[in-house]
């Protein structure tokens, strides 16, 4: 057969946010006139979605609806500092720190709406815009609720700080490497199907199947799309992109040779998300942003050793490093059974 199948495992577990050093994120929450919300903090999107996410949490934690929550100038010159976008740190750094700040402002509202109503604090409830006292026929709108907790003086307002007790590896009795270097952690598995041809080489991705825990999804569609960006540009490090430096100089310095996935290389992916909440954060989110593709290499080579019997170590694996594999496993078999013969 010109075409062989073969299917491959990997797993993985990865740190988040910074790495054996302090991480801080800080914001401001504010319920604003006509019951909006306006969340400050210097977070930075760089296109994975972070900005929705921050207003999914706001709206849920303060009880207004996503569209009414705006988030503010994040120069951080005017606000709070959170920090880079890197470490797969954004949802559970800059996340949980937006939640607290949300969490004070509604507070602030709530204690005013409750001396009002003289109602306990905990009967009132706020969502969709509307805050009430259970039990009761109290309710008005947020907007209405802001008005009266202004005109008694109170501006519901928060602002909150997050941080991570980390500590280096070797930080631990006597240097023995029990340090804690990260705060949460997230685990994933990943099973590839691939084809290839053992005339060509060629090695097509036919498949992937992707179960990760991400504590809380806060939204499943963008952690799905998180987790398929992953194995797309994990893909092309395994199979297609070969950056070369000579002299410390690139000698790949366009796209003219230097093959990247386009929408014919990506694969059938079925993701699985696993909810298993931090112990430690207030929402219990982690985080999937560098996790999604950690497993789907490895994944991948096994996939290729199941369907052919060889191993690529060194990435990527070309269709002309897998068929010198093949020649090469050819002639030891070929070897071996000369030697079995005599």
């Amino acid at each position: 057969m010109a075409r062989k199948r073969g299917r491959g495992m990997a797993a993985c577990w990865y740190g988040i946010a910074r790495t054996a050093t302090i991480d801080r994120a800080a914001a401001w929450a504010e319920i604003d006139d006509g019951g909006s919300a306006k969340i400050v903090t210097g977070v930075t999107e760089i296109g994975e979605g972070i900005l929705t996410v921050l207003a999914q949490i706001a709206a849920h934690e303060i009880g207004v609806k996503p569209e009414h929550v705006v988030i503010g100038d994040n120069d951080t010159a005017r606000a709070p500092e959170a920090a880079h976008a890197g470490a797969s740190r954004q949802t559970y750094m800059v996340g949980n720190v937006v939640a607290l700040a949300s969490r004070e402002a509604r507070q602030r509202l709530v204690d005013v709406m409750a001396e009002m109503w003289d109602v306990s604090a905990e009967t009132i409830r706020t969502g969709n815009g509307e805050i009430w006292a259970e039990n009761t026929n109290h309710r008005i709108s947020m907007g209405e609720a802001v008005a009266c907790a202004k005109n008694r003086g109170v501006v519901p307002i928060g602002s909150a700080t997050f941080g991570t007790d980390t500590t280096g590896i070797m930080d631990g009795k006597g240097g023995d490497g029990s340090g804690r270097p990260w705060q949460a952690y997230v685990f994933g598995c990943q099973v590839a199907e691939v084809e290839v041809d053992t005339i060509t080489g060629e090695v097509q991705v036919l498949a992937v199947w992707a179960a990760h825990d991400v504590g809380r999804a806060v939204n499943p569609q963008g952690v799905e799309g998180q987790i398929e960006g992953g194995i797309v540009q994990a893909i092309g490090q395994a199979l297609m992109e070969d950056y070369q430096l000579n002299d410390g100089h690139t000698s790949t310095s366009g796209f003219a040779k230097y093959i990247l996935p386009t929408s014919l290389d990506v694969p059938r992916v079925n993701s699985i998300i696993i909810e298993d909440p931090d112990p430690i954060g207030p929402l219990g989110v982690k985080g999937i942003g560098e996790p999604a593709m950690v497993p789907t290499i490895p994944a991948v080579m096994n996939a290729i050793y199941d369907a052919v019997g060889v191993r690529v170590f060194d990435l990527p694996a070309t269709p002309e490093k897998i068929l010198l594999a093949m020649r090469e496993k050819a002639r030891r078999e070929a070897t071996m059974a000369m030697q079995a013969a005599e």
